[in-house]
């Protein structure tokens, strides 16, 4: 099943996320199909912090891929936020 979730990248206390499509066997920073935006929870002054591209996350979503419950809310919030 493929599962669109957050890989870790960034430094030691400076996480930053890579939003991707996976098959969900694979490990949580390992092989992935596609990227489809990033979340920096460490964004300051005019950074962007959540960056996610909204057709190839409708696509994915199209043909059967979960989202983690993480995703699910930063998308509901970044929803939520462009309203």
């Amino acid at each position: 099943m493929v599962v669109i979730r957050l890989a870790r990248g960034g430094a030691k206390k400076r996480p930053f996320f890579n939003i991707v499509a996976t098959d969900s066997r694979n490990r949580r920073d390992g092989r992935f199909i596609e990227r489809i935006g990033f979340y920096n929870p460490m964004a300051q002054g005019g950074e962007v912090p959540l960056r996610i591209t909204a057709d190839r996350l409708a696509y994915w979503q199209g043909v059967g891929a979960q989202l983690s419950p993480t995703v699910a809310r930063l998308v509901a919030s970044n929803n939520k936020a462009a309203a």
